[in-house]
């Protein structure tokens, strides 16, 4: 080999080592404070909280959405994506008078509701620990474990003089995400909207797996049963898997785009088209959402809303348009949740609303016009413990009784007290009166 050529390649060799080292300064520097901190530390310091708190830290100068997972919430994080955990089927909220856990609702043929537990129990105690002052969470954590395993619930059943205690065997609890306008009385949903003959109203609280099959199962019944007009409520929804978003939007469009991902530079990623296969085109719609509609539900009331399928009506969403990967980082590592991508809707917008955005920019997902129904925090709040109670309400064989507040009962017709889906029921009425 000519010496010019060997001292060219030894040049190219010493410039690569001195890039690498370079572009691994940040890593070896990681690694030596670490060391550092292990071995000098005047307070001896456990090495996997060391790496935690590094994670925590350089994951912290992101964005709000992107997380790191530890090894302890990993269980958890998974239970909240796919809506399925070891547990006993209730739905609870802390009573704000007695500070204790209360059921709000048994789920349908959930070992809760099997071993007696009742809406409107007090949960005083979880396996002998007094459950006041708990944080739901703190609550729900004592609760679930392991199926088959049991728990013992000290409950106070609404009107009773001394608490029980209620031997609950946990088992493995699939949450259902397309609820109803009321439950029937054996606790299954009635999908149309009680008082308005035809139109149905479907809510999905969350994306999930099972979500498309929920709601084909549900759109079905009430494509037979007649349906003439149909309301898709996406309030509160804080979004959920990419995959169902697109499954359900797929539903209700004959073609055309119904996302697309962008990268840091704004290049397409990925696009996601309609299958061509939509079988529920040819009716009215509706899609109601407010400020806590996000991610999925947005990306489902965007495409509705760019292809003309849908009225949306409510108050303008969330804003929140991003892509969020999951990185597994290894055995006993936990994992990364890291923003890698924004989704823009058919009509080329983006989404998502960035850092210090202003209200005149362009993102989200607003009402169209004329359709706007906002409301403040108060009003917001009271629907919410509203809509809790009429969840139940069959369930229990009456309306309970409205004693410690002025609410309205909860068999009371729904456009008396929700004015976002009264305009929704206003604007189906009409459209389905011109129809055929």
């Amino acid at each position: 080999m000519p010496r010019r050529n060997f001292n060219a390649l030894l040049v190219l060799g010493i410039i690569s080592l001195a890039c690498a080292l370079r572009a691994d300064r940040h890593g070896q520097t990681l690694i030596y404070a670490l060391n550092q901190i292990s071995a000098r530390s005047l307070d001896e310091v456990d090495r996997d909280s060391l790496f935690q708190g590094a994670m925590e830290g350089m994951v912290g100068r992101l964005d709000d959405h992107s997380a790191y997972i530890t090894p302890e919430q990993v269980p958890q994080f998974r239970q909240t994506l796919d809506q399925r955990f070891g547990g006993v089927g209730i739905q609870v909220s802390v009573d704000p008078q007695t500070g204790y856990l209360t059921v709000l609702s048994p789920l349908v043929g959930s070992p809760a509701q099997k071993a007696g537990i009742l809406a409107g129990d007090q949960i005083l105690r979880v396996d002998g620990e007094s459950t006041e002052g708990m944080s739901i969470p703190e609550c729900v954590d004592r609760i679930q474990g392991k199926p088959g395993t049991p728990v013992v619930l000290t409950v106070l059943h609404a009107g009773a003089d001394k608490p029980v205690d209620i031997e609950v065997v946990r088992a493995v609890i699939r949450v259902d995400t397309v609820l109803g306008d009321v439950r029937l009385p054996d606790g299954s949903w009635d999908f149309f909207l009680e008082g308005h003959e035809g139109i149905g109203y479907l809510r999905i609280n969350t994306f999930a797996e099972d979500t498309g099959t929920e709601i084909r199962q549900a759109l079905a019944g009430l494509q037979e049963a007649g349906m003439r007009g149909l309301i898709l409520d996406l309030r509160n929804d804080p979004g959920g898997l990419l995959g169902a978003a697109i499954e359900v939007a797929d539903l209700f469009i004959r073609e055309g785009i119904i996302v697309t991902t962008r990268n840091r530079h704004g290049d397409i990623r990925q696009a996601f088209a309609a299958s061509g296969t939509g079988p529920y085109t040819d009716f009215p719609m509706v899609v109601l959402v407010n400020q806590y509609s996000a991610s999925a539900s947005e990306i489902v009331a965007a495409c509705l809303q760019d292809h003309g399928r849908a009225v949306v009506v409510g108050q303008r969403t969330y804003g929140k348009g991003t892509v969020q990967e999951i990185i597994e980082l290894g055995p006993g590592r936990g994992t990364l949740k890291l923003t890698t991508a924004s989704y823009w809707r058919p009509s080329g917008r983006n989404i998502h609303r960035v850092l210090d955005a202003d209200e005149d920019d362009d993102w989200g997902v607003s009402p169209d016009e004329g359709f706007g129904v906002p409301l403040d925090n108060e009003e917001l709040a009271r629907l919410s413990l509203w809509r809790n109670r009429r969840d139940m309400y069959r369930v229990l064989g009456d309306a309970p009784a409205n004693d410690d507040d002025d609410l309205p009962p909860p068999d009371a017709p729904v456009a008396e007290v929700d004015r976002a889906l009264a305009r929704a029921i206003e604007y189906l009425e009409a459209a389905t009166k011109e129809r055929p």
